[in-house]
């Protein structure tokens, strides 16, 4: 089969053995498959990145050896492989966490040396985790099921209150499933903030309340407005009288150093901070400022598999904005300058790549409307 496969820093189009489906493992055509973010990082530093992994106690990765990567994707079923029962037919489109078990134990799809990712004409799942799309669904939009999880995720796990004020800080896909979830909850007041243009759009789309651009002004200057305490003075004396305050909820989904020293700095007395920008280097923050205001951090990663079925269920029903997030799409071959184009994302949503569509093959798509 063909694959898109990592070597020495790049990506190459190759041809690859075909996987074969082990006991209680199905094999399946790739049809839309998204590119990540943690993909760009691994593409361009695999050995700092397969060290991080290891560090953490996930499945070792050999950064010298072929990886095919993909982890957020729709797919269709070919073959029932040993020991499964068939339960959902040859020809099924489907969803799926991106975790299968095999020989070695619990294996990461798309960051695995031994299975390979939905970057490929074939890959083989997990029978017992697939979730199958909705007919109404369109394949493109259903696999974005995985990056949306990601914000059902971090929102469940901000444990909000009615009424607490939120702001989104970065509205690339991350961001934008923060947003999804946050509405999708029908909560308010949320504030997003981006450079970009395109993104601070797509915020918008997705039902954000108020987008702002911080090359404009601060996201920080609005926290007054919503009867936020900007200072721990004014925060003593809310309390000395008995103010009904609402502490505001951030939702960091930048992930590149610096940013939580900034947040720190910048955030109103008793913020509850959601990290879930996933930042893959070394950071420093100066604590005294996160103890003199109490502040609270969180640290969001992935979802599980309730939270990945409601996903999929919630864009079946109609997500505000989600038709809007693919941005590109390109065919296999032209996986490699997808890759290189999302290096500089500010006017990218999601990019997707269609496996079974070659260079060529894909015809003239219309720009995405700006």
């Amino acid at each position: 089969m063909r694959a898109a496969v990592t070597r020495d820093g790049r990506l190459d189009v190759v041809d690859v053995e075909d996987p074969a489906p082990g006991p209680g493992h199905v094999l399946v055509r790739p049809l839309s498959t998204g590119i990540c973010g943690s993909d760009l990082h691994a593409l361009a530093h695999f050995t700092n990145f397969a060290g991080l992994l290891d560090r953490v106690g996930a499945p070792s990765l050999d950064a010298s050896a072929d990886t095919v990567f993909g982890h957020e994707f729709c797919a269709e079923i070919l073959e029932h492989g040993p020991d499964t029962a068939g339960t959902l037919p040859v020809g099924t489109r489907v969803c799926s966490v991106p975790i299968i078990i095999g020989e070695g134990g619990v294996e990461q799809i798309g960051y695995s040396n031994r299975y390979p990712g939905a970057l490929a004409e074939r890959m083989v799942l997990q029978e017992a985790l697939l979730l199958p799309v909705p007919d109404s669904l369109e394949t493109n939009i259903a696999a974005l099921t995985e990056p949306l999880a990601v914000g059902e995720h971090a929102v469940g796990l901000a444990d909000l209150q009615p009424g607490q004020p939120c702001l989104v800080i970065g509205c690339g896909p991350v961001g934008l499933a923060v947003i999804a979830a946050l509405k999708g909850r029908n909560h308010g007041p949320v504030l997003a903030a981006d450079f970009s243009p395109t993104r601070r759009r797509l915020a918008e789309a997705f039902g954000a309340d108020e987008v702002i651009n911080p090359a404009v002004s601060s996201p920080h200057d609005r926290w007054a407005s919503f009867g936020v305490p900007v200072s721990m003075m004014e925060y003593a004396g809310a309390v000395m009288m008995g103010a009904d305050l609402k502490n505001p909820v951030i939702f960091e989904a930048v992930g590149v150093p610096g940013m939580l020293q900034g947040i720190i700095e910048e955030a109103p007395p008793r913020s509850r901070i959601v990290v879930v920008g996933v930042c893959m280097h070394a950071d420093s923050i100066e604590p005294f400022f996160a103890v003199a205001k109490e502040l609270e951090f969180r640290f969001s990663f992935g979802y599980s598999p309730a939270e990945y079925a409601a996903t999929l269920e919630r864009l079946a029903s109609g997500v505000p904005g989600a038709e809007l997030l693919v941005t590109d799409v390109f065919g296999l071959d032209e996986t490699p300058g997808a890759f290189e184009t999302l290096r500089t994302p500010g006017e990218h949503g999601k990019i997707l790549i269609t496996p079974q569509t070659h260079q060529n093959e894909r015809g003239t798509r219309d720009p995405w409307p700006l």
